[in-house]
């Protein structure tokens, strides 16, 4: 599988999203997908503290097991876990990261990324802190998540001479979710940083399970909620229409497309979808394969215009 680069980091086009751990899927759940997406080539893997409350790292740390040094693992700090536990503020950053580590089981964390900005915390004082554990030799790399241009740019000012700072920044990018063009994209250009885009497949909307016209399959991650009713709309369904039929007339599945069209950016890092089957797992490594034309691009791109 082809590899492309964090900073000083190379990791598989197809990464793992681990949301679903210690939520929608217990310990031997995990394990299965973890152990699936080794099996397949995926090196890339992408928690947070805050998915199911730490049981997220716990359960992959302890499924990574024995195999730990042959991946890269990324995880997240700064939403809230209690009332104690959240922010940016250095004391935190630091007891925040020792927590990481302790439920994965690991010396070291790859790619430690500040989940959202922190308002109350100047991004100088965050970078302090960072760049005190990157020398500590606990983290391996910086990255942020759901930062703006404004926010991208400040910390570039605010990381100065430190050794520590951002290599990467995470945030919601789709065929269906095009904000990341009004600036961000090209900001990652300009620093070069790598962009890991997060709900690559909008929820699963660009799996092809959900179709025009047929009742909502149970079980799904769609199947009820706030966000069924905000993503399965007529519009986006009849958009997804159009994409699978473009697809299918490529000899490729609409997965595969959401994958390819990702990937077409040179800036986005790894496509770390989510799955809770190794089945899904074997699907999503499969789809990085497709490389689009750049007529292909542009058809795709008039199919579905940039919303943002």
């Amino acid at each position: 599988m082809e590899r492309r680069r964090i900073g000083s980091l190379a990791v598989t086009v197809v990464g793992l999203g681990c949301n679903n751990f210690g939520t929608r899927l217990d310990a031997g759940g995990t394990a299965a997908v973890v152990h699936a997406a080794l099996d397949a080539g995926i090196d890339f893997f992408d928690t947070a503290d805050i998915y199911g409350k730490g049981k997220s790292e716990e359960f992959l740390g302890r499924a990574l097991g024995s195999r730990r040094a042959e991946v890269v693992l990324a995880t997240k700090f700064g939403m809230e876990m209690d009332e104690r536990r959240k922010g940016a503020a250095p004391k935190y950053v630091h007891q925040a990261l020792e927590d990481s580590l302790r439920r994965l089981g690991t010396d070291r964390v790859d790619l430690y990324q500040l989940h959202r900005p922190d308002p109350e915390v100047p991004i100088a004082e965050t970078l302090d802190a960072l760049d005190e554990l990157v020398r500590a030799g606990k983290v391996r790399e910086i990255g942020c998540s759901q930062f703006t241009v404004e926010q991208l740019r400040e910390a570039e000012r605010a990381a100065g001479e430190r050794r520590a700072r951002f290599v990467s920044v995470q945030n919601q990018y789709s065929l269906l979710h095009r904000e990341p063009e009004r600036g961000v994209l090209a900001e990652c250009e300009r620093a070069g940083l790598a962009f890991i885009p997060f709900f690559p497949l909008a929820n699963g909307l660009l799996t092809g399970k959900y179709r025009q016209g047929r009742p909502v399959p149970e079980g799904t991650r769609l199947a009820s909620g706030r966000r069924s009713t905000e993503l399965l709309t007529e519009e986006n369904l009849a958009t997804v229409e159009r994409l699978i039929e473009y697809a299918e007339s490529r000899g490729r599945t609409l997965l595969e497309l959401a994958f390819a069209w990702l990937l077409a950016r040179p800036v986005v890092a790894s496509v770390i979808a989510g799955a809770t089957s190794p089945a899904q797992v074997q699907a999503n490594a499969s789809a990085g394969a497709w490389q689009l034309t750049p007529q292909e691009i542009a058809e795709i791109d008039a199919i579905v215009p940039a919303r943002v």
